[in-house]
C-alpha cells in the first residue's frame, strides 16, 4: 500500500457549550487549524471524510451533507462515518485507506460532536415499545463490566481513583482540555456522588462540545514534519453473541494485534513510547492496559498503581487528559488519534513524552464492540 502521513492537525478548545458557533462553525474552526498546520487550503484537499456519533444526538440528520460548504468540499467526494463512540477513530482509518489505496493524494479527516444541543443519554435509551426504557446512558451499561472486572483482578477500589486523578492532571497542561481542575486529588474524587457503582462524578468523562480534524497526505505530498501511520486497524463483534466477554473483548484483542503486527511491535510497552487510549470512565484504564497486551491479565490494576501510565512514567497513557478530561462524543476518538500524532511530531506542547518516536491511538464503542486503533511513528515505515 502506499504510504500516509499526517501533516496537520487542527482541535477546538474543549468545553460544556459553544454558544458562540453553529455545528458548521464548530468544524470549521478545527478544519481551518488543520490545514494552517499542514501549510494548505481547502483548494489543495482532494476529499473529505466527516465522522459523528447517532444523528439523533442533535437531531441533525445526514449533517455531512450541509457541511459541505464549510468544509470547502462543495464538489469533491465525501464520505461519513459512524461506529458509536469508536467513530472518531475509524474516521481516521477511512481517511488513511483512501491514501494507502492511491485513491487521492490529501484528505481532510473531521469529526465533531455538539453536545449541548444534544441530550445523548435520553439518545443512548431504548425506549418503548422495544422495551422498558431505564435511561441509565453509557455508565449504567459500563458499571456492571467494571465490576466483573474487580471480581475477578482483586483490583482495590482506589485504582479508578488514581486514573481520574493522573488523567486531570495531565489536562492541566493541556489548553484545548474541557475539565481543568487545580488542585485534584483522591480525597476531591472520592468525595463527589456515586453515579453507578463503582463510578463517582469524577471518574467519568463529561459532556463537551469540539471537534478535531486532520490532514492526510500520499508520501510525496508531504509537507512540514509528518507522523507517519505505521499500522491501522479496525474491529468488531456482536453486542449480544453467546459466551461473550465484557471484560476484555476479543474484537479488541485482534484489533491491538493487528496493528502490532503491522507497525513491527512486539512487546507494546517496550516498544510503545505513549498512548492515547479510549478511557471513558476510569476504570477503563487497567482493563484496557490488559486488552491491549501491555499487562498480563489480572494485572492491570497493579501497572497503573506503580505509576507507570503516568506522565513520567515509562508508558504514559492520555498524556493529554484523555477522554475523561474532554468527551465531544463524535470527535474523541480523532482526538486520541491526532493527539497520538502530536507526540511523535513533537508538537504536544506541555504534555509532550520527551522522545516519543512510536505512539498508539485507541477508540472503542457502542457495548465495546467496535474498536479502531493505529500507531504512528516519526520515522518512515
Amino acid at each position: 500500500m502506499n504510504r500516509c502521513a499526517v501533516i496537520g492537525v487542527g482541535q477546538t478548545r474543549y468545553t460544556t457549550k459553544r454558544r458562540d458557533v453553529s455545528i458548521a462553525g464548530l468544524v470549521r474552526e478545527a478544519a481551518l487549524r488543520a490545514l494552517e498546520d499542514a501549510g494548505l487550503t481547502f483548494k489543495d484537499i482532494d476529499a473529505v471524510v466527516v465522522g459523528k456519533a447517532p444523528d439523533l444526538f442533535e437531531g441533525v440528520m445526514m449533517p455531512e451533507s450541509y457541511l459541505a460548504d464549510a468544509l470547502g468540499a462543495a464538489g469533491k467526494p465525501v464520505t461519513r462515518v459512524h461506529t458509536a463512540g469508536s467513530v472518531g477513530g475509524s474516521t481516521a482509518l477511512v481517511g488513511a485507506s483512501l491514501i494507502q489505496g492511491g485513491v487521492h493524494d490529501r484528505v481532510l479527516v473531521v469529526a465533531f460532536e455538539k453536545q449541548s444541543e444534544s441530550n445523548a443519554t435520553w439518545a443512548l435509551s431504548t425506549h418503548l415499545p422495544f422495551s422498558a426504557s431505564l435511561v441509565v446512558g453509557a455508565g449504567g451499561y459500563f458499571a456492571p463490566h467494571i465490576r466483573e472486572y474487580m471480581r475477578r483482578s482483586g483490583a482495590p477500589a482506589h485504582i479508578g481513583t488514581l486514573v481520574a486523578v493522573k488523567d486531570r492532571l495531565n489536562a492541566l497542561k493541556n489548553p484545548y482540555a474541557h475539565l481543568r481542575i487545580p488542585g485534584i486529588d483522591q480525597a476531591m474524587v472520592e468525595s463527589t456522588p456515586m453515579l453507578w457503582e463503582p463510578i463517582r462524578y469524577l471518574e467519568t468523562c463529561p459532556s463537551s462540545d469540539g471537534a478535531c480534524a486532520l490532514v492526510l497526505a500520499s508520501e510525496d505530498k508531504v509537507t512540514g514534519t509528518p507522523a507517519w501511520v505505521h499500522g491501522a486497524a479496525m474491529r468488531s463483534e456482536p453486542i449480544f453473541r453467546a459466551g461473550r466477554d465484557t471484560v476484555s473483548p476479543q474484537a479488541g484483542k485482534d484489533c491491538a494485534a493487528d496493528v502490532y503486527r503491522q507497525a513491527g511491535v512486539c512487546d507494546p510497552r517496550r516498544d510503545i513510547d505513549v498512548a492515547e487510549v479510549y478511557v471513558p470512565f476510569s476504570w477503563y484504564e487497567p482493563m484496557w492496559l490488559e486488552n491491549l497486551g501491555f499487562a498480563a491479565e489480572g494485572e492491570g490494576w497493579k501497572l497503573t498503581e506503580s505509576g507507570a501510565t503516568a506522565l513520567d512514567g515509562d508508558i504514559p497513557w492520555n498524556a493529554s487528559g484523555g477522554v475523561l478530561s474532554s468527551n465531544p462524543i463524535g470527535a474523541s476518538g480523532l482526538i486520541r488519534f491526532a493527539e497520538a500524532a502530536l507526540q511523535v511530531r513533537g508538537m504536544a506542547g506541555e504534555h509532550q513524552v520527551d522522545g516519543a518516536r512510536l505512539a498508539l491511538g485507541h477508540a472503542y464503542g457502542g457495548g465495546a464492540q467496535f474498536f479502531a486503533m493505529w500507531i504512528v511513528g516519526r520515522e518512515r515505515p
